[in-house]
């Protein structure tokens, strides 16, 4: 087992990339003089061939980190068979060995898996270069204790670093880990974003769509039953009916597209509730009473009171069995207030109060708005929404 890696280990593993950087450096510079020199045809291709294919090797192992450990031990295993080749081709390229050293401390797995490795290089180079001057035992002899000299060397850098190998393969499990963190908060972060999203178009159809379509059944209930006793309304009621089909089909594509929803333009918000109010009162023919002051806002806080005011209009036709409405749109100290009352049924307050309230409260807290429903059986219901604003002087 390695030890733990120590103070002095991040300056172990920087001087061992910097050895193994100078040996490829030196190899480039064999490879130039092997172009340039005077050498044989088949020992020039042949070194060069080499060459090549040893750092083709290198690049493809150090561009995946995180490859299984057998990768680096097929690549140490060429590392030696290329050793050994040029040992035997070209006189003098046993000193790769030495430059080559720190890469059988950096790709092994253990410094045991180390020192086999680098062991297996110094056999190597040692019968490359007997078998190139003819075999001997003199020969042998000699190649053998340089290439031991080189191998105490690189035995010398296996057991100083371990505690930088260590670190290394920390390291590069930390980014491993880092890189899958990333992966799974931009996963979470899509799928939140999908929700939202859904979630958003849920309020929206709900607020326009699901509203416009619950008014066109009433009104086309009550235009059927109206045939005979009142047959006069029954166009005013068709018209309505043909009204809120079109603006239905106006919010559908405002859904789907890029056109601005339906009594969302700019202009003052009074505007846009009193055209809604209007319609409320001639599709219910109950009593609106209505105070909107002219305030201006933004158009997402237009749209958040206009759709405040629909839902709420929509739950007085719904369920309030109310004959008069009242509303209040008015500017307070650093907020926007709207007040829509009733003096219908009413109900009990607690619990979940539908998707409806429900929507409402998550569209103003994207305003940091405000909502407050005060009802109870038999005293009809008050709704108010605050809508704060925030101008230049308070940001």
């Amino acid at each position: 087992m390695m030890q733990r890696p120590q103070r002095g280990d991040p300056y172990r593993l920087w001087l061992l990339h910097g050895w193994e950087l100078l040996g490829w450096a030196v190899m480039g510079l064999l490879a130039l003089i092997t172009v340039l020199g005077d050498v044989p045809a088949p020992q020039a291709y042949g070194s060069l061939a080499l060459m090549t294919v040893l750092a083709a090797a290198y690049a493809l192992v150090r561009r995946r980190p995180g490859a299984p450990v057998r990768v680096g031990y097929a690549y140490l295993g060429l590392l030696v068979a290329v050793l050994g080749t040029l040992s035997w081709m070209r006189d003098g390229f046993g000193a790769l060995y030495l430059v080559a050293l720190p890469q059988f401390v950096l790709l092994a797995n253990s410094p045991r898996s180390a020192l086999a490795s680098s062991g297996l290089g110094a056999a190597a180079v040692s019968v490359g270069g007997t078998l190139r001057e003819g075999w001997s035992l003199a020969g042998l002899a000699g190649n053998s204790l340089s290439s031991i000299g080189v191998y105490a060397v690189g035995a010398l850098a296996v057991m100083v670093t371990p505690g930088a190998l260590e670190l290394r393969d920390e390291r590069a499990r930390l980014r491993a880990q880092l890189a899958s963190a990333q992966a799974e908060l931009a996963e979470a972060q899509r799928r939140q974003g999908a929700a939202e999203e859904r979630e958003r178009l849920a309020r929206e159809i709900h607020d326009t769509l699901a509203q416009g379509f619950a008014s066109i059944i009433v009104m086309a209930e009550a235009a059927r039953s109206g045939l005979d006793a009142d047959p006069g309304r029954t166009p005013r009621q068709l018209r309505s009916i043909e009204q809120t089909a079109r603006e239905n089909l106006a919010e559908a594509r405002a859904l789907v597209g890029s056109a601005p929803a339906a009594g969302t333009d700019a202009g003052s918000v009074a505007a846009t509730l009193r055209r809604t109010l209007d319609r409320f009162t001639e599709d219910t023919g109950l009593t609106v009473e209505a105070e909107l002051g002219d305030v201006d806002c933004d158009q997402p806080t237009r749209i958040a009171l206009l759709r405040c005011t629909q839902e709420s209009l929509a739950n007085v036709r719904k369920h309030a069995a109310a004959s008069t409405v009242s509303v209040v749109l008015a500017r307070r100290p650093g907020a926007i207030e709207l007040e829509i009352t009733d003096d219908g049924c009413g109900f009990v307050v607690g619990g979940s109060c539908g998707f409806g309230l429900d929507g409402m409260r998550r569209r103003l807290a994207e305003f940091g708005g405000e909502l407050t429903v005060t009802s109870s059986v038999g005293d009809g219901t008050r709704v108010l929404v605050l809508i704060p604003e925030y101008s230049e002087e308070t940001t």
